[in-house]
């Protein structure tokens, strides 16, 4: 399916393939408590399917953007929607420390998007 973005054409293309990488992963791990240990089959094929694509996905992408960043991209924009969805979906309390974590997040990824040469944009 994503096979055919194997050419892309610039970092727009990717950041477009890496969101869907995080939307991806965010819906399967959503997923995993809902799929009751994959005994469940519709959550269980939404676990499958989503990791499935997430990591085709994110091995395009690092054809063009740096592991190490695409991973802290990743990771940490996933952590904060999994976190902020898995509160409204699952009535899941965020404490003052949660919300202290998911703005470092989001500090962080900010810092590496706009200031760091190692990012594969500058």
């Amino acid at each position: 399916m994503i096979l055919f973005y194997v050419g892309m054409e610039n970092n727009d293309d990717t950041y477009w393939l890496l969101a869907l990488a995080i939307i991806a992963e965010v819906a399967a791990t959503l997923s995993l408590k809902a799929s009751n240990g994959l005994t469940v089959l519709l959550p269980s094929m939404v676990v499958i399917v989503g990791y499935g694509i997430a990591f085709v996905a994110l091995s395009v992408v690092v054809k063009t953007l740096p592991l190490g960043i695409t991973y802290a991209i990743w990771t940490g924009v996933g952590t904060l929607l999994i976190t902020l969805l898995a509160s409204a979906l699952y009535q899941q309390q965020l404490d003052l420390a949660a919300l202290i974590g998911m703005a470092f997040i989001i500090v962080g990824t900010l810092i590496i998007q706009l200031f760091s040469r190692t990012n594969g944009v500058h």
